[in-house]
């Protein structure tokens, strides 16, 4: 009697991943233009308190941001302290936006893969 070989399905195309924008999908970075997104202008020390970040790997990561023109930095002082203040621009509230609807596209093609 001869072997059955076993029925074969024909190959799914592969999913298109889009191109994440590299400024905005680093985790920290993301998490702080989320961050400003939800709470609007955020002092550096809430923001490193919200994220449990320290003060280098924030200043970093918001300099990049800053570069890109997604967020706008604010240095002041209060009662002679230093204060930086963060806040999402509109080219930010834009990267942000189309940051997330890719993300729903790959999460929507993934539940219905």
């Amino acid at each position: 009697m001869p072997k059955k070989t076993p029925l074969r399905r024909a190959p799914r195309p592969a999913p298109t991943v889009p191109d994440l924008d590299p400024i905005v999908h680093q985790r920290v970075r993301l998490g702080i233009l989320s961050a400003l997104a939800a709470g609007g202008t955020t002092s550096f020390t809430d923001l490193k308190t919200v994220l449990d970040l320290t003060d280098g790997n924030l200043s970093v990561h918001a300099r990049k941001l800053e570069d890109a023109g997604f967020v706008a930095v604010d240095k002041s002082f209060s009662d002679r302290t230093p204060l930086t203040e963060f806040s999402l621009t509109a080219a930010g509230r834009q990267a942000l936006a189309e940051y997330l609807d890719q993300m729903e596209a790959v999460i929507a093609a993934a539940r219905t893969g």
